[in-house]
């Protein structure tokens, strides 16, 4: 795990809740929902709220769910929850921000690396074709976000972002022909990497 990255993470939400502490009690204090535009026409909910905690930081929750048994031939079954301090540079909810942002994501997928028909052979004799393989298993991430609010009207919003950051995968490799496991690990398989993990354009109503 990238431990400068978590360390970084964990101080910008620290001084985030310190400085929300600080403001004035009495402050209104905006609610947004908002769902992501990009992966609603394809059957996939990316949903979340946006909430003021003082006049520069916001905190934010969203789930993100691909039900898909099997979408062009390829499994695709992701469930996710994440949560997010930001931090906006001129005020909560408009222009510049930057966030830190912890994840956990289930999953029964296909990895895009393994959408082809390149075939595999073992050093004990056993041969797997790419496309039959998927994993399963969960994930923990963590990384920064960065994005751009455009206040649309006094009530609608439009949020780019993006997420980039450590991923800790545990997980299960099977092939989908014989339904056994191709990875050979005896228990969970595991695997740490560096990437982009969220993104997206997000429409946001402002509830209160």
């Amino acid at each position: 795990m990238n431990y400068k990255l978590l360390t970084g993470a964990l101080a910008f939400l620290a001084i985030g809740t310190l400085n929300a502490q600080e403001q004035e009690q009495g402050q209104d204090k905006s609610l947004y929902i908002k769902g992501n535009a990009l992966f609603l026409p394809i059957g996939i909910i990316n949903a979340g709220v946006e909430k003021q905690i003082s006049p520069k930081y916001t905190i934010q929750g969203d789930v993100f769910i691909s039900p898909w048994k099997s979408f062009a031939g390829h499994k695709l079954q992701y469930y996710s929850a994440s949560v997010e301090g930001r931090y906006y540079f001129k005020e909560a909810f408009k222009h510049w921000y930057l966030g830190a942002n912890l994840a956990f994501a289930a999953y029964n997928v296909q990895k895009w690396n393994y959408w082809n028909d390149r075939v595999i052979v073992r050093e004990n004799g056993d041969t797997y074709i790419n496309s039959n393989l998927y994993q399963k298993g969960f994930s923990i991430m963590l990384g920064l976000t960065a994005g751009y609010q455009f206040q649309l009207s006094d009530r609608w919003n439009l949020d780019i972002y993006g997420t980039v950051g450590t991923s800790q995968s545990f997980y299960k490799g099977y092939d989908k022909t014989t339904g056994k496991r191709y990875d050979q690990a005896s228990g969970l398989n595991k695997s740490g990497e560096f990437i982009p993990y969220r993104g997206g354009v997000m429409i946001s109503y402002k509830f209160k």
